[in-house]
């Protein structure tokens, strides 16, 4: 009868070993749940960033006022008859 006990003890204190610290832990699942929330709020940046993208290359495939825009911010570009003055801050 002694051993019975014996032996229910120390399964009793390796599933608790095991619940605590091992491998599966409430503490390694906690740590899970924290990254995978993590994961989820970069995963809807990402998501966000690509609808703004989808929408612009939409926007430059239908129309070309947006390529117009662009080539006028990014490159100075003019048309022609225009005069382009740049402002120094100097």
């Amino acid at each position: 009868m002694k051993w019975l006990w014996l032996v229910a003890l120390l399964l009793l204190g390796g599933l608790q070993y095991r619940l605590w610290v091992g491998d599966g832990s409430l503490a390694h699942v906690t740590q899970l749940k924290q990254q995978i929330d993590e994961q989820a709020r970069e995963n809807e940046q990402l998501l966000e960033r690509n609808r703004v993208l989808t929408a612009e290359v939409i926007e430059l495939k239908q129309g070309l006022e947006t390529v117009e825009e662009r080539a006028r911010h990014e490159l100075g570009m003019v048309k022609e008859g225009e005069t382009l003055f740049q402002l120094s801050d100097e």
